[in-house]
């Protein structure tokens, strides 16, 4: 088992993104483990080196992923790692 890389802290969702798991049928708890422990999702190669500064610098972090119904939703965890918020990328 791969270990958490950095805290999510409070841990919370818009009611879009809710909304797009719910009818998909997919948990959020599947996209927050692979989001803690640096599986970036669906970002290109230069957002993915950005992330793994982040980890360490204490920046921002940012992963996209598509639910099972292809929506894209965003997992984003701020710098001061207080919290993580999952969202549609429009209700950015």
């Amino acid at each position: 088992m791969t270990l958490a890389r950095f805290p999510l802290g409070q841990i919370v969702a818009t009611p879009g993104a809710l909304r797009a798991l719910t009818e998909a049928g997919d948990s959020p708890s599947s996209f927050l483990r692979r989001h803690v422990v640096g599986d970036w999702g669906e970002l290109d190669e230069e957002d993915r080196q950005e992330n793994e500064c982040s980890v360490s610098a204490g920046f921002r972090l940012l992963s996209a992923y598509a639910t099972s119904t292809g929506i894209r939703i965003w997992v984003i965890t701020e710098a001061d790692r207080s919290f993580t918020c999952i969202l549609l990328p429009e209700e950015y």
